[in-house]
């Protein structure tokens, strides 16, 4: 195979019709490790709105079982990656993130602002760090994969093209980061969770690392410091080290997306999992009634699975 053997491939699909096999390929083939990375950084962004942290601090999720919470949400969609959302696995996966979603009142701005994040998050850290450049579809694929999932989610309002989410997402951090306890706590149990993944006199660098990543807009609405200048300047140098060697190796044969999630395997799951054994479980006993109300939402359009919903 050829190192353009996917590229090639990318690039006589369609973006539209053909949207979830290129999603697939440029996650799964090109770019598995950059999009975990940047999908990373897109849930902390997300804890900068102090509606979304609050209802995730309330839940107690991140706070007793932040790996198990991690783990879930990026199979729940490597699972939607790897088998496409029409297929068996897919619908049972789509279930699970709408029967979570289900039990708690959740704006749709939040969730249209959610599904944004995992739009461009990869986009802007790939054409950052990216070992090549994205092809048009992808980035156009991105979009409509996307649009497609939240439109079985029940998000209304989705913009019809890429420049507009584009421009939502970026109205809406504007508008809408703001600091708050509930913030500083979900960012935190989050950064405490990826420091866990390396020897403890790393801890602290691998901390820096990430916050050199982060905006000041996000830093400040999460509550933390900006990292020093020395470790934004040697995190990039290393990132684009990365990619220049990542550029001489062969085209991946096989995905890596369910396989990925997490370096050290699933230790949740030690005899493997089906997508219904995945998400969190019933909101706490005690949790304010306010956070539980189910919103109306109109229907997604004629001839959608309702079981998917």
């Amino acid at each position: 195979m050829r190192r353009d053997h996917w590229l090639t491939r990318i690039a006589d699909l369609d973006p539209l019709a053909d949207a979830q096999e290129i999603y697939r390929i440029s996650s799964g083939h090109e770019f598995p490790w950059d999009y975990l990375r940047a999908l990373e950084l897109a849930l902390l962004r997300t804890f900068c709105v102090p509606s979304i942290s609050g209802l995730l601090a309330a839940t107690g999720e991140f706070e007793h079982r932040p790996q198990k919470r991690y783990d879930d949400t990026a199979l729940l969609m490597a699972e939607l990656a790897e088998h496409g959302y029409d297929s068996t696995r897919g619908k049972e996966a789509l279930r699970v993130i709408n029967g979570m979603h289900r039990q708690y009142s959740i704006s749709n701005d939040d969730m249209l602002y959610v599904l944004s994040t995992f739009v461009y998050e990869p986009i802007y850290w790939i054409d950052e760090f990216g070992w090549r450049p994205l092809h048009p579809h992808e980035r156009q694929a991105a979009f409509h994969y996307y649009g497609e999932i939240g439109r079985r989610m029940g998000i209304r309002d989705i913009p019809p093209d890429y420049a507009g989410f584009r421009d939502f997402k970026q109205r809406f951090e504007h508008e809408r980061f703001d600091y708050c306890l509930a913030n500083q706590a979900i960012g935190r149990y989050t950064i405490n969770l990826f420091r866990s993944r390396y020897p403890r006199p790393l801890r602290s660098t691998a901390e820096a690392a990430v916050r050199s990543l982060l905006e000041q807009p996000t830093l400040s609405a999460l509550g933390l410091s900006a990292a020093p200048a020395w470790a934004g300047r040697a995190v990039r140098a290393a990132l684009r080290g990365r990619a220049s060697v990542v550029r001489l190796l062969p085209p991946r044969r096989d995905a890596a997306l369910t396989r990925s999630v997490h370096p050290r395997g699933y230790p949740g799951y030690p005899a493997g999992y089906c997508p219904a054994d995945l998400g969190a479980g019933p909101p706490p006993a005690d949790m304010d009634p306010h956070l539980l109300h189910r919103p109306a939402r109109r229907p997604i359009r004629p001839g959608t699975d309702d079981h998917n919903r």
